[in-house]
């Protein structure tokens, strides 16, 4: 049986992918403060503060999933003359460091075959008052596209899946009151489901020769 990693496997994007891959017949491991509020027989999860540094390594141990989904995140806006270091440095920590966190310990224990995906934002091209969020999201295609290049022989694929605004409790977020969404020209959010089908392509055997790539799920907002 497959085995993924998933974090913020409890809500929104994490636990739509988590869901998938459990529907799929994926074992799931799942990172998050909290555990979901759902149990399925094939789904473990394991409690951890991602930003505690030192909490990460205990909780992968003895682990070794044939693939690895980022999910956990969060947003945080500001206009210039108003970022605060400390936000920064908290978004830079979830997005960035626990990825390259996670692949560090985990990659090395791949097959061939194994999958790394990582959730982005359509953000990351750029957005007005979200400087510190989008370069924290963008970090993230400089990560994939250098593993990438450098798994790709063993037969290991890494992709950042980058989605438009989306319907997750974190749209709900009171710390982004102030900020609200742009609807898509589809006319509504993207949904988490959505966002979990690609995750689970960019997973399987038909998306192997897909690397190092950013695809974007925006509702034809990047139009």
């Amino acid at each position: 049986m497959r085995h993924a990693l998933v974090t913020g496997a409890s809500s929104g994007i994490g636990e739509a992918i988590a869901q998938r891959l459990l529907d799929e017949g994926w074992r799931v491991t799942g990172l998050s403060r909290r555990a979901p509020a759902w149990q399925h027989a094939h789904y473990a999860h394991r409690s951890v503060d991602l930003l505690e540094a030192d909490a990460l390594a205990p909780a992968l141990a003895g682990l070794e999933p044939s693939a690895l989904v980022h999910a956990a995140g969060l947003m945080r806006a500001a206009p210039l003359g108003d970022l605060q270091q400390a936000t920064g440095t908290l978004l830079w920590r979830l997005h960035t460091d626990v990825a390259a966190q996670l692949a560090d310990a985990l990659v090395p224990r791949m097959g061939p075959g194994g999958r790394v995906v990582l959730i982005g934002s359509r953000a990351a091209g750029g957005s007005a008052g979200r400087s510190q969020y989008a370069a924290s999201k963008a970090a993230l295609l400089g990560l994939a596209r250098s593993w990438a290049a450098e798994l790709a022989p063993r037969g290991i694929t890494v992709n950042v899946i980058a989605p438009g605004v989306t319907d997750t409790p974190m749209l709900r977020d009171p710390a982004r009151a102030a900020h609200v969404p742009r609807t898509p020209p589809i006319g509504r959010l993207i949904a988490p489901q959505e966002v979990a089908a690609l995750a689970a392509f960019l997973l399987g055997a038909e998306a192997a020769a897909i690397t190092g790539q950013q695809i974007m799920i925006c509702g034809g907002a990047s139009l």
